[in-house]
């Protein structure tokens, strides 16, 4: 494949669509910059947060895309780690935009991740089992690589919201404790992934593509240098258009985080509203990629879409927003109310009773959206 077929392969109509909308919507911004310093009447602010908000959408899209695309090529685990790193850094930029944004966003942190693991463990896993178990009837998950995913979710959301209401002060980790939680917390991620891209790979793929441990059959499967090798331009060109794609995400994030926290003031929202907006901004792309493979069958992919994305959120999100704190002197609250902490109690114990048995079933994923409804009437109680 010459290299202007194969740029030509990935820049489609559509990805250039994306990749001009997001910039074109940021040279606008930074043009009409002086007529928007002043106040804003509530429509005019509520009508150009919903066109931001739309452009980082679309944007997010073409950066799904070419990731989902990656995904495909270089195979599970490394194609689906893309795709979640991908979402992961946009929403990493959306809540630092917002913590480095005027006024106090002490508990943004929380209130995005807390929302992020709800609507990942119960709403986008609730759906994709309904429709999994009633297109399928039952699937078998690579139960090995779900226990892994659920391990790490275990430890790292005690101690991102459990602890710091214990140990901490006023709900959030005194200097001293953030340094040492935060290096802790990269270095178990970093060793998870070195497991999950090398030694333990084949415990995240579908049970019934689980090569079987022969030789013939490890030869017959094209290694990841390989693919890298015979697909070299494909893959250089996608990962571009990917970061030239999320680059006005970052650049418009600043301007939505302002206009959101403006708006939410006005109508009087609860502060968890905005956390819970990031999230479903950030995760539609992947939500839809998840609905996929759950009608397609592929559970153990549902699981490495899902468990694997709030491993990564969790994992990423809290050191960064930490270092952030101690960068700029502000406190990060990380502690959740007992509700919240009930409700993501009984979430981890409905993962495990949903994939640790024989099979996944339609009532599982009911059990998790009836989680979702709990976790809802929580915030807007």
């Amino acid at each position: 494949m010459s290299v202007v077929s194969g740029i030509r392969k990935v820049l489609t109509p559509r990805a250039l669509a994306q990749l001009l909308l997001g910039w074109i919507a940021f040279g606008a911004l930074l043009v009409a910059g002086p007529a928007l310093e002043g106040p804003l009447s509530t429509p005019v602010l509520f009508g150009l947060l919903a066109v931001i908000v739309l452009v980082i959408v679309a944007c997010a899209f073409g950066v799904v895309t070419q990731a989902e695309r990656l995904s495909h090529r270089l195979g599970d685990p490394y194609g689906t780690l893309v795709l979640t790193l991908s979402i992961v850094v946009i929403e990493v930029i959306l809540i630092s935009s917002v913590m480095l944004g005027p006024g106090e966003h002490a508990t943004i942190a929380r209130d995005s991740v807390m929302a992020v693991s709800m609507i990942i463990l119960n709403l986008v896993i609730g759906v994709a089992l309904l429709v999994a178990g009633i297109r399928h009837g039952s699937l078998r998950p690579n139960r090995a690589g779900v226990s892994s995913y659920v391990s790490l979710l275990v430890v790292l959301l005690a101690t991102a919201f459990a602890l710091p209401g214990l140990i901490g002060s006023d709900g959030a980790y005194t200097a001293g404790q953030e340094v040492p939680i935060l290096v802790a917390t990269l270095a178990l991620y970093a060793f998870f992934l070195w497991r999950q891209m090398g030694p333990q790979s084949a415990d995240f793929q579908e049970v019934t593509s689980v090569p079987a441990a022969s030789e013939e059959n490890q030869e017959e499967r094209p290694g990841i240098k390989d693919v890298l090798s015979a697909h070299r331009i494909e893959v250089i060109s996608r990962a571009v258009v990917l970061v030239l794609t999320v680059i006005p995400v970052v650049l418009l994030s600043h301007d939505m985080a302002t206009l959101l926290d403006e708006g939410l003031g006005r109508i009087g929202a609860p502060v968890e509203l905005s956390g819970i907006l990031i999230a479903m901004i950030v995760f539609l792309p992947e939500t839809i990629t998840t609905i996929r493979a759950a009608h397609t069958g592929e559970i153990q992919r549902v699981s490495n879409l899902c468990h694997g994305a709030l491993v990564s959120t969790v994992g990423l999100t809290i050191p960064a927003v930490l270092t952030i704190g101690l960068l700029t002197g502000q406190t990060v609250h990380l502690a959740e109310t007992p509700a919240n902490l009930v409700l993501l109690g009984v979430t981890l114990i409905l993962t495990v009773t949903s994939f640790f048995g024989k099979k996944v079933t339609a009532v599982h994923g009911a059990a998790h959206l009836m989680a979702f409804l709990l976790y809802a009437l929580v915030v807007f109680s």
